[in-house]
């Protein structure tokens, strides 16, 4: 059985509101030049992952239609189609892909990002430059994050301690698959909120593993890994050693790039999603999914994520 953790972050409250109003759509009017006005308040729930990338969006695309206001909140990419499917939300940021249950449900999604899970360990880690050096196989991964035995880092005696995810998240869900597993609930370990928490613990111990979203390992501003924490390379070939083609995980850029052409394996590589129930209809949603797919695509590598390739993003935009 998990043991479950709360830790306090204010990352983790996520209130992201981006000045929130109480009323939802309104009518559309017409500016003095003659182009749609559209006023009306969006509100955003789900996934970590998409988080920090979707407040950039909505501020950025507020510049141009200052009268649509946002409401963004995290809590994982489960919360997020929960709350879309119930209408407490009328977006849901998901990070996994979006399952024949959900589409029944009328669940309607976008890709409009990529990014991937990455192992992260605590930069004070016994056996650092041996990790650094070697890497670890899928198949060794397997065995620490869905086994229940105890695992001993490479040639030392110190115990390996495995932390994992409280929340339903597809990080998790896709962290799991990539390791042989069908679903979150296999990945052992003491599970712990969100992306920032799940972070914070693993930098913590000395000993710990645990995996993040890319963004919640880089610092966006430097591009360098944050400090406390460490992202464990994996051995794509499995011959025992980081060879050049596989050392990428320096800075964040360096990362992303192996991400878009293929290096990082996928999973834990994945497409991330803006999901509505159904097809949006409202004026202010299509035009924010819209400008996401346009002209939001200038701030997805800027702000660490990767391009979808020019004919995903034309077959996403003529499902609006």
């Amino acid at each position: 059985m998990k043991k479950t953790i709360t830790i306090a972050l204010s990352a983790v409250v996520l209130a992201g509101v981006l000045n929130s109003c109480g009323s939802k759509e309104k009518d559309t009017d017409t500016n003095a030049d003659g182009t749609a006005k559209i006023e009306g308040t969006i509100t955003m729930s789900g996934a970590f992952a998409l988080y920090p990338l979707a407040n950039v969006w909505a501020e950025e695309f507020r510049k141009e239609y200052p009268d649509v206001k946002f409401n963004i909140s995290g809590g994982g990419a489960g919360k997020g189609m929960t709350d879309m499917l119930n209408g407490a939300a009328d977006i849901a940021m998901y990070s996994k892909e979006i399952s024949k249950v959900e589409t029944d449900q009328g669940a309607y999604g976008f890709a409009v990002t990529k990014d991937a899970v990455i192992p992260t360990i605590a930069a004070n880690n016994p056996v650092l430059a041996q990790l650094k050096a070697e890497g670890m196989k899928r198949e060794e991964l397997s065995a620490i994050f869905l086994k229940d035995a105890k695992q001993n880092w490479k040639g030392s005696s110190e115990k390996v301690n495995v932390y994992t995810r409280s929340d339903a998240a597809g990080a998790a869900e896709t962290w799991a698959k990539y390791l042989g597993g069908k679903a979150q609930e296999e990945l052992k370990g003491v599970a712990v909120f969100g992306d920032p928490g799940l972070a914070d613990a693993v930098k913590k111990d000395k000993n710990g593993i645990g995996y993040n979203n890319v963004i919640y390992a880089y610092d966006i501003n430097s591009g360098k890994k944050y400090p406390g924490l460490e992202v464990l390379p994996i051995d794509v070939n499995g011959n025992g050693k980081i060879d050049a083609e596989e050392n990428f995980y320096e800075t964040l850029g360096d990362l992303t790039k192996a991400i878009a052409d293929g290096r990082y394996p996928s999973p834990p590589a994945r497409e991330l999603f803006l999901v509505t129930k159904g097809k949006p209809a409202s004026p202010a949603v299509k035009a924010f999914l819209n400008w996401v797919l346009t002209k939001g695509q200038d701030f997805v590598v800027s702000n660490g994520y990767i391009l979808l390739e020019k004919d995903n993003v034309q077959k996403q935009i003529q499902k609006l």
